[in-house]
């Protein structure tokens, strides 16, 4: 369980089948869904796996130890000042984490299952030590995922879990979403405002958000076309991308608000204090129903 930069003489690819289902991934690529099927047609955002170059083409990635942007690459914890490194192109903030950047070792495979670990030392992209596990299986109608974090610092860290799912945007993609709040940002993409934002039910094509959403009840439901999908997860908020000039939308459960450690009281907006030797653990459910 090194985490170490992917090898560019190697390509593992490990796939699951269940019913017409497969799950296809690419531990090295940061541990990333490189793709979900039904048959041919794609259920998230799919590249066969061979063929993936990168965690952020992915179907879905790994957001650990921290979701969305980390504001100017610096924070304050525990009366030090800590920075992180450049990593999501030109953006002024570090962003999601570091786990999408690092390959993961497989640690069990089955037909219908596996667990990817990592272990991480503590560096200039993120100065804690910590392992994290996911683990992923599949029956004819889910896709079921874990991810857990342990601080093996002997200090307290501040921690978050999430992943960035992509799906398709189809003709008819439509989503539906109950929730109470909308995180509205700055020029620089960060939060800074929250306003009451009671759901979301419309086609993706009118929408145009890149924002956090508080108040998620329910499945976040998504259909086109080709299938009704319910995304749900133990973690108590979303972030909704919808993009109008891609073929693709992300609706991401997160366990806290966008750039919480910066906020005046990260703990009420998500954040963990993680206890050396302490689990935080989530879960995600995507259940498919073919039209």
């Amino acid at each position: 369980m090194t985490g170490t930069p992917p090898s560019s003489t190697t390509a593992p690819t490990f796939e699951l089948h269940a019913g017409a289902l497969r799950l296809a991934l690419r531990p090295d690529l940061g541990g990333s869904i490189a793709g979900l099927w039904h048959r041919d047609t794609a259920i998230l955002r799919s590249t066969e796996p061979a063929e993936l170059q990168s965690a952020r083409a992915a179907g879905s990635f790994p957001l650990v130890p921290y979701s969305n942007r980390l504001g100017y690459r610096r924070f304050r914890w525990k009366g030090r000042d800590y920075t992180t490194q450049p990593n999501f192109g030109d953006s002024p903030h570090s962003v999601h984490g570091i786990g999408w950047m690092r390959a993961w070792d497989v640690v069990s495979h089955s037909g219908i299952a596996i667990g990817l670990a990592l272990r991480h030392a503590g560096d200039a992209h993120w100065p804690f030590p910590f392992e994290a596990l996911q683990h992923f299986s599949l029956t004819p109608e889910s896709l079921v995922a874990t991810m857990s974090i342990t601080n093996t610092a002997d200090i307290a860290q501040p921690v978050g879990l999430g992943w960035h799912p992509y799906f398709p945007k189809r003709a008819r993609s439509r989503l539906h979403i109950e929730c109470s709040d909308r995180w509205d940002t700055d020029a620089a993409l960060l939060p800074v405002r929250k306003v009451t934002q009671p759901g979301i039910d419309a086609d993706v094509a009118h929408l145009d958000f890149d924002h956090g959403f508080e108040g998620w009840t329910g499945p976040a439901r998504i259909r086109d076309e080709r299938f009704s999908l319910q995304l749900r997860s133990s973690l108590p908020y979303l972030v909704v991308y919808t993009p109008q000039d891609r073929d693709y939308f992300c609706v991401e459960p997160v366990s806290h608000v966008g750039n919480a450690i910066h906020m005046a009281d990260p703990a009420a907006h998500g954040l963990r204090t993680l206890a050396p030797g302490e689990t935080f653990e989530a879960t995600m459910t995507l259940d498919v129903a073919v039209l």
